[in-house]
């Protein structure tokens, strides 16, 4: 009976001379308590209130008043590095994550491919007897694999969750959001007029997941983890919350910053003697800005604010349910971010972020024609850095640095039923590879030696059990290499050596971006007693800083960090990028990785019809991108058009002069490049030339998370005539079959900024 070897029961010849056995199911400890992990984006250390704002998180003020609050807590400056770190308790470089998922390059730290050994948490609970629920930003599947036609090797069900439901990409419009059930593309189940919002989306979802469990079993722990895009931009939020805070930051981020740091100090969040870290030059004085400047950036702040607190509330409405079936006592929360505030909006902010990402400044003017609906469906707006350096406070730098400004992030932890010291501020120094193996540790699970067959990595972290009844406890937690984009640290002690290496993309210091590493001027800095690292004492202890160096090297080869390259984009995984490209209509969307890449080069889209000769035939035939900027080629009053969006700025629609002929057509539309990113565009039927026109500007290097489909579009429409899915009708298109010409150019930020100063 050897398809029956774990049977622990009798089989004979009939059912009377056999006695049944079950296989035993995953029981969890004893006890086991319910997890709610909640993971923001790019909230800084000081944008909590009870970490010195003066937003309002009443739900984040509360469990840190009923639990712990940690006060030296890292992550790793940049989120898919610090999502990986989370859910395997293995350094980033460890798990191939060194950056982003869409700037992976071939080298084992950096492929973005998290190898089997290194296990997530929902691998290792749902094993012990949990329900493991995945809600929101996901962005920890190699760029190929965000697509229903790849594999989906690194996807939420395939890493340990029973079920998911959220974006697999680094941020989404949240109110026309690229949503994922399970592993199947869906449409948000209201619109934006309806009301819909995603956080309230995942909320719901949440407490839908826990019904569920609770009529299949009504004990069985439960591991929700709760990933929402807030607040990454587009900072959106329903307007009430957006109003509620009109004027209050109009004292600028110089004062507001002040404020926060009197607020740090007096509460005992910040060690005795910290000093609040100077104002860097590249963030510009708020008394020496315009009054249309300081109405635009405040009116910005007031966006990411209405953001924070509306996401706090939708937080608490998960936990007001959880309170409403009488499982709050034994339920761990967990809140926390995953980097610094960010610096990607820019100097000036921006009300479509993706002008930053193309390295296009934008203009103050037409941003002001636009305050009215920053933070609504109709933007894709983003603070000014003075913001993010405010948010950070007391600290250096932003995301992406690894000076504090970049990896310090607040943590919150409650436990109504056992933790007992409540409402304290720890000091040891933590680490985002820490928690995983806390949980475990709390929870009474044993790390696996294997899942699936396959012998696990040990972990980098350690566990923090014992600081949460204790601020007495030293840390275990004793050196912590970083490293991201070029610019490293290394935590040792009480001791910490960093330096910032220009990043050869987003660098917002005016120096060369592509400096030797063996140039680089190293800072040290004694971080026991001088938290916000104000005091470089490299000179005076040359010892220490030259330790800390070479021990930074030492968990730079252990860790897979090397080869050190801070040109994120330059070695991007080409294997899925071709010149030729085949579709048919209604092909699952396509992320940018996996899209045609159309950008600085010329092309020619042909579109295989079938024109009636009566009735509509109006449609997408094939698009890329959104309202933030993109193309489209589609049927409108039975004509050819194809509009261009440039980065909502400007839209150059190019017509055809004559109807579709009816019956059996090719159309095209050939693009010929004139100069860096510019050309023109011809339209034809067959052979004969229906319309032109000059296309004077294209994106440089990316349409954002909008992708790209055929058929139909998928998010927010690239012109505001083609609305909803502006599905073509079934029968007219055939295929679409897109020719690139030429080589896309290697150095987008050069040639960007080339262009623009031929303008």
């Amino acid at each position: 009976m050897g398809l029956a070897k774990n049977f622990t029961g009798r089989i004979g010849r009939t059912f009377e001379d056999s006695e049944a056995a079950w296989p035993d199911l995953p029981q969890p400890p004893q006890g086991a308590p319910n997890i709610v992990m909640v993971l923001l984006d790019d909230v800084g250390y000081a944008q909590f209130g009870c970490y010195g704002s003066d937003i309002a998180t009443p739900t984040f003020d509360a469990l840190a008043a009923h639990g712990v609050r940690y006060a030296n807590f890292h992550t790793t400056a940049l989120c898919s590095p610090t999502r990986a770190c989370l859910m395997t308790g293995r350094n980033h470089h460890a798990s191939g994550m060194a950056r982003i998922v869409e700037t992976a390059s071939g080298f084992p730290g950096y492929d973005a491919n998290i190898p089997e050994e290194n296990g997530f948490l929902p691998e290792i609970l749902v094993r012990n007897g949990y329900a493991t629920y995945g809600l929101g930003k996901w962005h920890l599947a190699p760029a190929h694999e965000n697509n229903l036609g790849g594999p989906r090797t690194h996807w939420p069900l395939n890493k340990g969750f029973e079920r998911y439901y959220g974006f697999l990409s680094g941020e989404t419009d949240q109110f026309h959001p690229d949503l994922f059930h399970d592993s199947h593309i869906v449409d948000p189940p209201k619109t934006p007029e309806e009301g819909y919002h995603l956080t309230e989306d995942l909320t719901d979802k949440a407490i839908d997941y826990i019904k569920d469990l609770r009529a299949f079993s009504p004990t069985k722990p439960f591991f929700v983890y709760y990933a929402p895009g807030a607040c990454h931009a587009p900072h959106q939020a329903p307007k009430k919350f957006i109003d509620a805070y009109r004027d209050k930051f109009n004292q600028g981020w110089d004062t507001w910053r002040e404020e926060v740091f009197a607020r740090q100090m007096a509460s005992g969040l910040l060690p005795a003697g910290t000093i609040l870290s100077e104002r860097p030059t590249w963030v510009p004085a708020w008394s020496s800005l315009s009054d249309d400047e300081r109405r635009l950036y405040t009116r910005l702040m007031e966006a990411f604010a209405g953001f924070l607190t509306h996401t706090d509330s939708e937080v608490g409405r998960l936990l007001d349910f959880i309170k409403s079936i009488d499982e709050y006592d034994n339920t761990l929360v967990l809140i926390m971010s995953d980097n610094g505030a960010s610096a990607e909006g820019g100097p000036g902010g921006s009300f479509n972020e993706k002008y930053f990402y193309n390295f296009v400044p934008e203009s103050l003017a037409e941003n002001l024609k636009r305050i009215d609906l920053i933070g609504s469906e109709h933007s894709n707006n983003h603070y000014p850095w003075g913001w993010a350096w405010a948010g950070n406070t007391p600290l250096k730098r932003f995301k992406r640095d690894t000076h504090e400004g970049g990896v310090c992030d607040p943590l919150i932890v409650q436990w109504p039923s056992h933790l007992k010291n409540v409402g304290g501020i720890r000091h040891q120094y933590l680490h985002i590879v820490d928690v995983l193996p806390t949980l475990l540790d709390v929870i009474g699970i044993e790390a696996p030696e294997q899942i699936n067959g396959v012998p696990q990595a040990p972990f980098n972290g350690v566990s923090f059990a014992h600081t949460l009844e204790s601020a007495a406890e030293p840390s275990k937690h004793m050196t912590q290499y970083y490293e991201m984009l070029g610019s490293r640290a290394l935590y040792h002690d009480g001791w910490k050596a960093v330096v910032f290496h220009p990043p050869g993309m987003m660098n917002y210091e005016s120096r060369n971006a592509n400096p030797s590493f063996d140039d680089d001027i190293w800072e040290l800095y004694n971080i026991a007693n001088d938290f916000s690292e104000c005091n470089d004492v490299a000179l005076q202890f040359p010892d220490k800083l030259k330790e800390l160096q070479e021990l930074w090297w030492t968990e730079a080869e252990a860790n897979q960090v090397l080869p050190l390259n801070n040109q994120p984009a330059r070695y991007g995984d080409r294997r899925f990028l071709r010149d030729r490209y085949v579709y048919l209509p209604g092909i699952s969307p396509l992320p940018e990785s996996t899209a045609p890449n159309l950008k600085n080069r010329s092309f020619q889209i042909t579109a295989a019809l079938n024109v009636p000769s009566e009735g509509n035939c109006d449609g997408i035939l094939v698009c890329h991108g959104g309202h933030a900027g993109g193309y489209a080629l589609y049927i409108k009053g039975r004509r050819l058009h194809y509009a261009y969006n440039f980065l909502g700025a400007l839209t150059t629609i190019v017509s055809a002069s004559v109807e579709l002929p009816v019956g059996e057509v090719d159309v095209r539309a050939t693009f010929t490049a004139t100069g860096r990113f510019r050309g023109d565009m011809e339209l034809w039927y067959g052979d004969v030339p229906v319309g032109r026109s000059a296309i004077p500007f294209t994106v440089p290097v990316t349409y954002g998370v909008d992708p790209f489909t055929v058929g139909y579009q998928r998010m927010t429409p690239i012109t505001p005539e083609l609305v909803g899915k502006a599905e073509i009708p079934e029968g007219i298109l055939r295929r679409i079959v897109i020719d690139a010409i030429g080589r896309a150019y290697r150095n987008p930020e050069g040639e960007a900024r080339a262009a623009l100063a031929m303008q």
